[in-house]
């Protein structure tokens, strides 16, 4: 951990530019304990923007593919841990209601999260080098770059 996986996802969240592309956008942190209705009833909360109720993983589930429905979504799920497809399944289960072009982006510290997750498309980043730190420290601080 601690590689910058979050702050890049982050970074590509709040792109100004994708308010122009996403009719919808979710944040949720997932954490190690995947609760599967948890999970499922924060996701539907982040989209619909309020407090949600509900306590059946159908009805949660039907719930959200309304919300989904025809809508082009960007959902960034945080600190995914899960290693059990048959979760990722469950979860991902209302997300095919949404436009081809919608995208989910996953943080995970875990290959076989990744692996069990059938992504499309996996980026592996690498610790940043002391002088590489340094620098990006220094451009935030508005130090000298040392010579």
């Amino acid at each position: 951990g601690g590689v910058g996986k979050t702050t890049l996802a982050q970074w590509v969240y709040n792109d100004e530019n994708l308010k122009q592309i996403f009719d919808l956008k979710a944040w949720v942190c997932v954490t190690q304990e995947f609760d599967i209705l948890k999970v499922t009833k924060t996701i539907t909360e982040a989209v619909t923007g309020k407090s949600c109720k509900l306590n059946d993983l159908n009805l949660l589930h039907l719930e959200l593919m309304d919300k989904l429905i025809d809508k082009e979504f960007l959902i960034v799920l945080d600190d995914v841990w899960t290693e059990n497809y048959i979760n990722w399944r469950l979860l991902k289960k209302p997300f095919n209601r949404g436009i081809m072009r919608s995208k989910i982006l996953l943080t995970t510290r875990s290959e076989k999260t990744a692996s069990v997750v059938q992504t499309v498309h996996t980026y592996h980043l690498n610790q940043l080098s002391n002088e590489d730190c340094w620098s990006v420290f220094a451009n935030h601080a508005c130090l000298p770059h040392p010579t």
